[in-house]
This record gives structure tokens, C-alpha cells and sequence, in this order.
């Protein structure tokens, strides 16, 4: 991110706290609790965003050398990411030309060629089907029009997309835009390496388990032993994208910027800054590190989701996190700001907890409310800009009536 955008930033921030605001929006609008709990809704959520939507994957270093692949299967195309002896990174869909059984099982790993368990079809991680046992049986095949099915996929500045769909558009440029996709770059995420991962399902509709990603009204009641002890809540900057945006809130290490020169100002340690992409993707970015936070409904209920995790450091920062945890750093040291930082096993155990323990929480007790169909709708306030966003976008994309105004 730009220093003079830093700058602005943070001058922002510290003025909503010095005056004891936050960003106002100017509007509270109502959303119908049916959104969480439809299943027809829900079916054309799983249709329009996640089948037949590009996804943001991983990082670069999820694939961090030739050979190196991983699978996933959450959004309804069970997929195989490989990374060829050229470096190329590339998505396919993970099923045999024959009986479609899935050539790859393992979560990740280093592998240049993978057998179907069934018959021992093998591919190249190219896609390239290169054998067929007993083939003088089963018969001759043309194996280059055989091959693993290729999906669309581009990684950029770090970022693994793909399309789900094998004649899927997946456009980046497009899709962010010049502006985000700039700033995205600046963080230099390709050098980011991929230090763990982590599920959490969860019982609430995946939609708000996004929604406790879009304000830091609660962090000093819900998170007050936890974030609320690093930082302020209830203060914002905001800029939209399209349909994706940045948010960023103040951490209580921006105080120490007040004694310094602005040219000494970074964000990074200040603040945090999260970029929804949407429908789904919550990135927690700086230059020392990087969450990846994917959140999918579950396609069989509305009132469940699976939110997968994903570390990522830069080599710098995972030296001295390794150091901290071979030191057997309390991992509640994270929220102690005379030291330097979390040990990486301390950073994963705070941030699952918190979500699962505190949030997730919350959005279950409100999906069970949603789904006795007593109360008909929520509010989202004047300082809960990102929520107004995220929902005005998805009813827009279903072609859904707009948000109702509150008064």
C-alpha cells in the first residue's frame, strides 16, 4: 500500500478515536432474516457464487516448487492445483477419464504424476494421461484427448484463481479491477509462505459467518479478553471496489505513531486491514503476513457453513515466530504488546478460538433465531458500512430487491 495512503489512512483512524466516532454511513438498513434461512435462496447462492463463480484458492506458496499439488472440494468441483517442473501453476478437475474416481486424496504434498486407486490410470501433473495398464484389454484410447480436465486458472501477484467450470471466463483484471489489484500487489504475497491451515465448521449460514467479518462494533463487548485487548473497535476506514473492499480498524500500536514523523508511519502493526473479495473471501494482509479466510455454505443446509484458514509469513517473520515457538511462547502472548510478537502455533490457536468460541457463537444463536421465523429481519447500522455493502452486492447479483432503509 502506498506510504501517502498509509498516511491518510491512519490520520482517519486516529481522529474517530480522538473524537470519538466512527464511520457513519448516513443510513440503517433492514434485512430480511429469510436471506439465512431460504432454501431456494441458498440453492441460488450455491449456483451463482461458488459453482459457477471464480475462487481465490491459496497463495502462491501453497505451491511452493515444482511437483508440489493440492486438493480441495468445497465449493462443488473436486479440484487438483499443481505446479509443473516449469513452475506453471495449474487446476484441474480431480476425477480419472475413466470412472471418475478422484486421482488425488492427500490435502497437499510433492508429486509429479498421480494413479487413479481404481485401475491405475496415471497423469502427469501437466493433466497428461501418460498410462493405461492392460491396454491391449481395455482398448485402444487416444490419450491426448484423455487427459485430466483443465480448468481455468491464473495465479497473480501471489493469488491462485481458478474457475470451477471448465468453460468458466476467469478475467483478473477484470474481476478486481486496476486499482484493487495494484494495492493487492503491493503486499508482495508471492514470498508469503503457507504455514497451516485450519477447518471450522460451523452451525450458521455462510452469510453470516461473512457478517462477523463486516464491523468492530462487538470487539470491545464479545472480544473484550481477546481482540478487544489489541484493538480499539468501533472505528473505521472504508473504500468499496466494486463489490469487494477494504476495511481497515485501529490497533491499539497506533498510539505509538503520535511521537513519531509521518514519513515513520506504517500500517502494518497499527492496524489490520482486511479485503473482502467477494462473494466469500476475507484476505488479512500486510507485508509480514497474510490470512486467508474462504467461507462456503454447506450445499445441503442453510444453516450450516465451513470456513477454511490458511496462514501465510513472510521468511523474515516465520524465522523469529519459529524462534518464539522453539522458545514455547505462551500463545496468549499475542495479545501482549510489550513483547514481539506470537510464536505461529500461538497466532493459529488465538484466531481459530476467537472465531470459533466467540463469533461463530454468536451466529449460531442467530441462525437458530432466523430459522424460527419469529423475527423478520435484523438492522445494520449507520457504522456497519461493510455489511450494507456485502449485502446490497449479493441481492443485486440474484437480482433481489434492494435493502430496506430503517425509518
Amino acid at each position: 500500500m502506498r506510504h501517502d495512503l498509509q498516511v491518510e489512512i491512519l490520520k482517519e483512524l486516529m481522529q474517530q478515536l480522538d473524537e470519538g466516532r466512527n464511520v457513519d454511513a448516513g443510513v440503517q438498513y433492514r434485512v430480511p432474516t429469510a436471506a439465512y434461512v431460504c432454501p431456494d435462496q441458498a440453492a441460488k447462492e450455491w449456483e451463482a457464487f461458488f459453482r459457477n463463480h471464480p475462487q481465490l484458492i491459496g497463495l502462491s506458496q501453497d505451491l511452493p516448487e515444482p511437483g508440489t499439488f493440492f486438493t480441495m472440494d468445497d465449493f462443488g468441483t473436486p479440484l487438483l492445483a499443481t505446479r509443473d517442473k516449469h513452475g506453471v501453476f495449474r487446476a484441474f478437475l480431480n476425477a480419472c477419464r475413466h470412472r471418475a474416481v478422484k486421482v488425488a486424496s492427500e490435502p497437499r504434498g510433492k508429486q509429479s504424476i498421480f494413479m487413479c486407486p481404481f485401475h491405475n490410470w496415471s497423469y502427469a501433473n501437466t493433466g497428461d494421461l501418460i498410462a493405461i495398464p492392460n491396454e491391449d484389454h481395455f482398448g485402444t484410447i487416444d490419450k491426448s484427448c484423455h487427459g485430466l480436465i483443465a480448468l481455468p486458472a491464473v495465479e497473480r501477484d501471489g493469488l491462485l484463481w481458478v474457475h470451477p467450470q471448465a468453460d468458466g471466463h476467469l478475467d483478473v483484471d477484470d474481476l478486481l479491477g486496476a486499482e484493487l489489484s495494484t494495492e493487492l500487489a503491493s503486499y508482495g504475497l508471492a514470498g508469503h509462505g503457507f504455514a497451516g491451515a485450519t477447518p471450522i465448521p460451523g452451525d450458521l449460514n455462510w452469510k453470516f459467518a461473512n457478517d462477523t467479518f463486516g464491523e468492530t462494533y462487538h470487539f470491545g463487548k464479545l472480544h473484550k479478553d481477546t481482540l478487544g485487548r489489541v484493538f480499539y473497535g468501533n472505528n473505521l476506514h472504508f473504500k468499496e471496489f466494486g463489490r469487494h473492499h477494504r476495511f481497515v480498524t485501529a490497533s491499539r500500536g497506533i498510539d505509538r505513531l503520535r511521537s513519531l514523523p509521518e514519513s515513520e508511519w506504517e500500517i502494518a502493526g497499527s492496524t489490520f486491514v482486511l479485503y473482502h473479495l467477494f462473494p466469500n473471501i476475507q484476505l488479512i494482509c500486510s507485508t509480514e503476513s497474510a490470512t486467508l479466510i474462504r467461507i462456503y455454505p454447506d450445499p445441503a443446509s442453510p444453516g450450516r457453513s465451513i470456513t477454511q484458514v490458511s496462514f501465510y509469513f513472510s521468511p523474515e517473520t516465520a524465522t523469529q515466530a519459529a524462534a518464539r515457538d522453539a522458545a514455547d511462547v505462551d500463545p496468549q502472548a499475542v495479545y501482549d504488546h510489550e513483547r514481539r510478537g506470537p510464536s505461529l502455533q500461538g497466532s493459529f490457536e488465538v484466531f481459530k478460538s476467537t472465531i470459533e468460541q466467540e463469533d461463530y457463537v454468536m451466529g449460531a444463536l442467530q441462525q437458530r433465531t432466523a430459522e424460527s421465523g419469529q423475527l423478520k429481519a435484523v438492522i445494520f447500522g449507520r457504522n456497519e458500512p461493510a455489511l450494507h455493502h456485502f449485502h446490497r452486492n449479493y441481492r443485486e447479483a440474484l437480482n433481489q430487491a434492494p435493502l430496506e432503509p430503517v425509518g
